[in-house]
């Protein structure tokens, strides 16, 4: 009898992608901790808070690049809830500032990926993430309608936008094109988390958890219709092609 051996399980490209992209978001993460550990004493002390957030603006740089390597790897790496990194900058931040953080944060993680998958194509991508929104991005493409398309799906919440960020370079589509109606899409949303999160650590209470509240519910909604909206956007597309 002769053993057979089991193939082993070849190491893709994406593999390593996502793994390095881990480790470097959990050594972020240690280094938040490092760099918080002597005021963490303060959280549990009247006015605590508000030292921290003083402390880490005071910080310059080193905070605005600790949120820029979380926004990317939140992008990149396409497992990392985004709303958390927005509403880190605006309670550092504050709305306009820590808006234009996250807004950067984007455009440099976006047009990453986009010269990535250039690179590495469809099989890098077809590993990475999720790809049945594929063929529709492709048929979005043949209709002329995928600039407006890419525009709405960007703005609309609860939608996938990270993977959208993988799939869209695979079209025709310039980078540059991709690089603004993507970001831009991506504004409100970010203002609005940026803006909650700086009137919780103003005191602004209920402000902040009425539009938290109006903004799960809409992603929510995004989420739950996700397959209806593209499926009306393929339709629309097609009468107007």
């Amino acid at each position: 009898m002769t053993d057979e051996k089991k193939p082993s399980r070849k190491i893709e490209k994406a593999d390593i992608f996502k793994f390095a992209g881990l480790i470097a978001f959990f050594a972020i993460m240690v280094l938040i901790v490092v760099l918080l550990w002597p005021y963490f004493g303060d959280l549990f002390e009247e006015g605590g808070i508000e030292r921290i957030i003083a402390d880490v603006r005071d910080a310059g740089p080193v905070g605005f690049l600790i949120l820029l390597g979380l926004q990317f790897l939140q992008i990149v790496v396409a497992f990392i809830p985004g709303e958390v990194v927005q509403i880190a900058a605006g309670l550092l931040y504050g709305p306009w500032l820590g808006s234009l953080i996250i807004l950067v944060g984007c455009v440099v993680s976006s047009a990453f990926i986009f010269a990535l998958v250039h690179k590495l194509g469809a099989p890098f991508v077809q590993s990475m993430v999720p790809t049945q929104y594929l063929n529709k991005f492709r048929k979005f493409e043949l209709t002329g309608k995928l600039n407006i398309i890419v525009f709405i799906l960007f703005l609309i919440p609860g939608l996938p936008k990270d993977v959208f960020t993988y799939l869209v370079p695979l079209t025709d589509m310039r980078m540059r094109t991709f690089l603004l109606l993507s970001n831009v899409g991506r504004i409100p949303g970010i203002v609005v988390s940026a803006y909650a999160a700086d009137g919780l650590a103003e005191g602004r209470l209920m402000e902040s958890v009425i539009i938290f509240a109006v903004a799960a519910v809409i992603a929510v909604l995004g989420i739950v219709f996700r397959e209806r909206i593209m499926k009306l956007l393929e339709k629309h597309s097609d009468k107007k092609n």
